[in-house]
């Protein structure tokens, strides 16, 4: 079976692949970039940004690497167009939700220093103890032990 033949079944091409993989990488490098570099002040620009290149990363990986494509007789049908679609404002929505919940419930607290009471109350031993709490997005009643 000759190299042309091989291609025309739907397999990739060395290029293409590679094409894919650079794109990915690119994709991945720049949110990562402005986000470690602190680059962008805004958190919902930056927000903006990386769920942009999320997208376009999804449809990287859809083209060169699942090889959907705008042909007819290749299988981009308006039936995997949708699924695409979809799939991805799954992914991207679903990726907001839990790096809320994770950022809402999973800060890091003091590792000593406060006690929690039956009522909800946080009774702290010193005020930089409370202000840790405060810092780390705790909210409640925190007070400090003796200043009740």
């Amino acid at each position: 079976m000759s190299s042309a033949e091989h291609t025309s079944h739907g397999h990739g091409s060395f290029k293409g692949l590679m094409t894919g993989f650079v794109l990915a990488a690119v994709l991945t490098i720049i949110p990562f970039g402005l986000v470690m570099a602190d680059a962008i002040s805004s958190k919902a620009f930056l927000l903006t940004v990386v769920m942009i290149c999320a997208a376009a990363q999804i449809l990287v990986h859809l083209r060169y690497f699942l090889l959907l494509s705008p042909n007819q007789e290749q299988g981009w049908t308006m039936a995997s167009s949708l699924l695409a679609l979809i799939l991805l404002l799954i992914v991207l929505a679903g990726s907001l939700w839990v790096m809320h919940n994770m950022n809402k419930y999973m800060m890091p607290l003091p590792e000593s220093g406060f006690t929690y009471l039956d009522d909800g109350t946080i009774v702290c031993a010193t005020p930089e103890i409370a202000q840790q709490l405060r810092d780390a997005g705790v909210t409640g009643n925190i007070i400090v032990q003796g200043q009740q």
